[in-house]
């Protein structure tokens, strides 16, 4: 059981990062940002490929850096070429397929077996004992919430956050929408870089498919810290998306011991809980609706 506990933290401060991508792009940009699953996977297979070449500290801000790349093709096809936010994240994320490719050697999956990583390094040196994987996960994790923390409170991050609540008013305030756009996906999709670079070198391989669902598993984390902890203030925002990402990996957990569940039905499950989280304000819009118009009824009634 304490294996499986580990297990569970180290996994959910690893894919935390994307849950910290997703409340930059979806809930302060309000950009449904599709670019997610394959800059995830070219973050991890950037990062598998400078590690299998003797580089491992050096292929962690490589994979961020084409993150960030992945996210201003993104943001240069909404903001300068008029393409949806959507289409555009599809759009990208397709043509990641090939670049991912590329990255890996013409291969549909690489491995580090034999090659040192972070991880394999930190547990050489003696960092962390039998914790060392935790330990690392939640160094790097915790520097790129608080980072992103500090960001949303300079003057750039104001007008990014601004950008998401009326995009005519920061206009007229002389700032440029598709900068700040520009930036925050950046940011965004570095982050998941990031995530993709730690997990790659956690699982020592990477495979041209490991980033399918990432963006819908990146919500639900988001969604289920939200619902945990609310999301009053930015603080929140980002523990929510952090603690989220724990409990959703626990869940996973739980699953996998249990069988509760049938592991093949956990994506599908993920998907319901994402919808549902979603639709939540409506439903209880719906609901108050509802309960308004029997009560005006029952007085009719009367």
């Amino acid at each position: 059981m304490l294996i499986i506990t580990q297990t569970a933290l180290e996994l959910g401060f690893l894919y935390a990062p994307v849950a910290l991508a997703l409340f930059l792009s979806y809930r302060i940009l309000d950009i449904a940002d599709l670019t997610t699953d394959g800059c995830f996977v070219l973050g991890a297979a950037v990062s598998v490929s400078l590690t299998a070449a003797g580089h491992p500290f050096l292929a962690i801000p490589a994979a961020m850096l084409a993150g960030a790349c992945a996210g201003l093709v993104t943001a240069f096809l909404q903001t300068n070429l008029g393409v949806p936010s959507i289409l555009a994240g599809i759009v990208t994320n397709t043509g990641l397929y090939t670049v991912n490719l590329m990255a890996m050697g013409w291969k549909a999956n690489q491995s580090l077996l034999g090659s040192d990583t972070v991880f394999t390094l930190a547990r050489d040196a003696g960092i962390g004992g039998a914790w060392y994987e935790l330990l690392l996960a939640v160094i790097v994790t915790g520097l790129a919430a608080v980072l992103l923390r500090a960001f949303l409170d300079t003057h750039l991050g104001l007008s990014l956050r601004a950008t998401g609540d009326n995009p005519d008013m920061v206009r007229a305030s002389s700032l440029n929408p598709a900068f700040t756009i520009s930036v925050g996906l950046c940011l965004a999709n570095a982050m998941t870089g990031l995530a993709g670079a730690m997990v790659g070198q956690y699982q020592k391989t990477v495979d041209i498919n490991s980033g399918t669902g990432i963006v819908v598993i990146g919500l639900a984390c988001l969604i289920i810290g939200e619902t945990v902890l609310g999301r009053r203030s930015m603080t929140r925002g980002v523990l929510a998306a952090l603690v989220g990402s724990l409990i959703y990996r626990f869940i996973y957990a739980v699953v996998f011991y249990t069988k509760i569940v049938p592991v093949e039905c956990l994506k599908l499950l993920t998907a319901i809980i994402v919808a549902l989280a979603i639709a939540a304000p409506s439903i209880q819009r719906w609901a108050a609706f509802q309960r308004r118009k029997a009560a005006a009824k029952g007085k009719g009634g009367n």
